[in-house]
């Protein structure tokens, strides 16, 4: 029987947050902001689809962890993705926690919120539990970095045997060849890649 890539879908959002989103964040990916109605329409679309919106959010203080050492941000003063810890960015006008998810794609109450302490958002948390509790059986990963966090949440679902789809216009990096790479690769042996508009029709079925 063919795989069914729609069937009983959850959106995981991964890291649309401030920290990497806002301009003049300290880990900033311009792209990302370019993302943000491919995000907004796919996420309109698996609420009226009454598929579960799971958010992601890469938390990277206030205990150091392995991570600073290829992001010194995230160590003080600049303190980057430490929940609580509030900046002003520019193209918003004001303070913001820089961990929130940006405003554009808030969670809606009820919304399950991951957070994880390093790149993938199966590992060391309740993701796998969420997911069994919504009885999902397939994933479609959309956020920011293509070619870390997505690629590698995108890979720890094939690995939990979910069915896995990349949305490639609500996916965003700072280095655009390997943003190409990362979705040629996963395509070969890890699951599809499709923009946000297939997706939609597919649900809308």
């Amino acid at each position: 029987m063919p795989i069914d890539r729609f069937a009983r879908p959850a959106l995981i959002v991964v890291d649309m947050q401030n920290d990497f989103v806002r301009v003049g964040a300290p880990l900033e990916v311009p792209a990302a902001r370019a993302t943000i109605p491919a995000h907004q329409a796919l996420i309109a679309a698996c609420r009226d689809a009454s598929a579960p919106v799971i958010y992601t959010r890469f938390i990277a203080g206030p205990q150091r962890t392995l991570v600073w050492e290829w992001s010194p941000q995230h160590a003080p003063p600049v303190c980057c993705c430490w929940p609580g810890f509030r900046r002003f960015y520019p193209d918003a006008g004001r303070e913001l926690d820089c961990a929130a998810v940006i405003d554009e794609l808030a969670p809606q109450p009820g919304d399950p919120i991951v957070d994880k302490y390093g790149y993938g958002a199966f590992h060391r948390t309740n993701l796998a539990d969420v997911l069994r509790a919504h009885a999902v059986q397939s994933l479609l990963v959309t956020g920011t970095v293509t070619q870390i966090c997505v690629e590698e949440t995108a890979r720890g679902g094939f690995d939990h045997g979910y069915p896995t789809t990349i949305v490639s216009d609500a996916v965003s990096s700072y280095l655009p060849d390997l943003h190409a790479a990362t979705l040629k690769s996963f395509a070969l042996k890890f699951g599809w890649v499709s923009p946000a508009a297939d997706i939609i029709a597919a649900l809308c079925r």
